[in-house]
């Protein structure tokens, strides 16, 4: 017993509109969550505002430097000759290595000055500085 006739099938569609949307919205949902899990580990400090500063992704080292003087290795205190003797270490296996320093606005030069000099002392010659966007 047959219901229909063979010759009033007709063909299958795929229906593309409606494919396209779901693929933009798993894009669009994929691109904020990713934005989100981006972690980055520092203490707050109240750092310089600049208007053409460059954002760097791959940072090896971020040292905070507070205003008194202590120093940080992303969010955890450390001696200076701690990060020092780590700096070096690190150098000598990646001759890419590099330090991005989070200094405070109001702390004094002289003490960044000297972390450079000391950290060129440990062979270290790649440096940027951090700054907020203005």
């Amino acid at each position: 017993m047959r219901l229909r006739d063979r010759r009033s099938f007709s063909k299958p569609e795929v229906m593309i509109i409606p494919m396209i949307d779901i693929m933009f919205f798993l894009l669009v949902f994929f691109m904020l969550s990713t934005l989100y899990m981006v972690n980055i580990k520092t203490v707050p400090v109240n750092m310089p505002k600049t208007e053409n500063a460059e954002m760097q992704a791959r940072v090896n080292y971020l040292v905070t430097i507070k205003k008194d003087g202590s120093l940080y290795l992303e969010d955890k205190r450390i001696a200076e000759k701690d990060l020092l003797a780590q700096a070096q270490k690190a150098k000598q296996q990646n001759p890419n290595f590099a330090v991005v320093i989070r200094a405070d606005k109001d702390m004094n030069y002289d003490q960044l000055m000297g972390l450079l000099d000391r950290l060129k002392g440990a062979g270290i010659t790649r440096f940027g500085l951090a700054s907020d966007a203005k």
